[in-house]
């Protein structure tokens, strides 16, 4: 699981849910995990000691922020653009490095959560108040398109929280080369991926036992009920977590405990479940450098430089345009 949040826009929630819960097996798009109350519990989530990855993530920033500054720079400056900007916690350390070395650059987060833009442009102007910062509110690749403006100097691109892999590879490859299509000769992309460990790190990871993790899968019905004058009863319905260690591949399920019918009152629509039928919910794709260096082939970029955490569970690649 990997951040991205926004109230997205009511009919293409409609649209999209009709489509997972009337589709064989049934579906739901993880992004809607996400509202005010989702975000507050991702921001938990990253808190919880079995949630590895933003504390790796952490390390790297922290371990290689002096160097990443020497790749990030120019001699007319730089625009540090983010994907996926969330609470800003982890860009803050490169934020704050920058700022203190007197670096030339401007702060362009964007996040599908004008929510979390908000709070994080709040958060920015108290903590570290020198930073240019110009937000930018919309999903990836309806903002992608406009990135391609900014072509006076160099960019700098940030997908941090392994983003990707929320992504099956055709798609992760495409959202690579949207993002490519947007560079110039001399741009940088710095991404996270998570890389491939033990199976029961992995599992621990999106299946605390807290259920915090639960809470925030199942925040989705919570959504429909609010949204589209649902009746899920959130009780009936387990949070179930798999990994697959020949392919890297982690989902996450809703599992009807029971057979029952879902009424939906905005999409005029009764939805079935049999016993144990389950809703898939979420993927999170975990890598190796091999499978990291396909996936940038394909999309016309090459690895310029890796970085590792301490435990070696998690990297942060640098590419550049082949």
């Amino acid at each position: 699981m990997q951040k991205k949040v926004l109230v997205q826009p009511l009919e293409k929630f409609k649209k999209e849910v009709k489509a997972g819960l009337t589709s064989f097996p049934k579906s739901l798009p993880s992004k809607y995990f996400y509202d005010e109350t989702g975000d507050k519990l991702f921001q938990k989530i990253m808190e919880m000691p079995e949630y590895y990855l933003t504390r790796c993530e952490f390390n790297i920033l922290e371990k290689h922020k002096s160097v990443l500054a020497e790749y990030f720079t120019a001699e007319n400056g730089f625009d540090l653009i983010e994907l996926g900007a969330g609470d800003g916690k982890k860009t803050k350390i490169l934020l704050r490095y920058l700022v203190e070395n007197k670096m030339d650059f401007d702060y362009l987060p964007i996040d599908i959560s004008q929510h979390s833009l908000a709070e994080l442009e709040k958060s920015i102007l108290k903590e570290i108040p020198k930073v240019k910062m110009k937000t930018l509110q919309g999903a990836y690749f309806t903002v992608l398109g406009k990135l391609a403006d900014y072509t006076k100097r160099k960019k700098v691109i940030l997908v941090l929280g392994s983003n990707i892999g929320n992504l099956k590879h055709k798609k992760a490859i495409r959202f690579l080369k949207n993002i490519q299509q947007t560079m110039q000769k001399g741009d940088l992309l710095f991404m996270g991926f998570d890389q491939k460990k033990n199976p029961q790190t992995i599992l621990d990871a999106y299946n605390d036992k807290t259920g915090i993790t639960a809470a925030f899968n199942k925040n989705i019905l919570n959504r429909i009920n609010k949204q589209l004058d649902g009746n899920f009863n959130i009780d009936d319905f387990l949070h179930w977590e798999t990994y697959n260690p020949e392919t890297g591949t982690a989902k996450s399920f809703l599992v009807s405990k029971k057979a029952q019918k879902i009424n939906i009152l905005a999409l005029n629509l009764e939805v079935n479940f049999k016993a144990w039928e389950s809703i898939h919910v979420e993927i999170s794709q975990k890598y190796d450098d091999e499978v990291v260096g396909w996936l940038a082939n394909q999309a016309g970029l090459k690895i310029k430089k890796c970085f590792s955490d301490d435990q070696e569970y998690y990297k942060n690649y640098l590419f550049e345009v082949e």
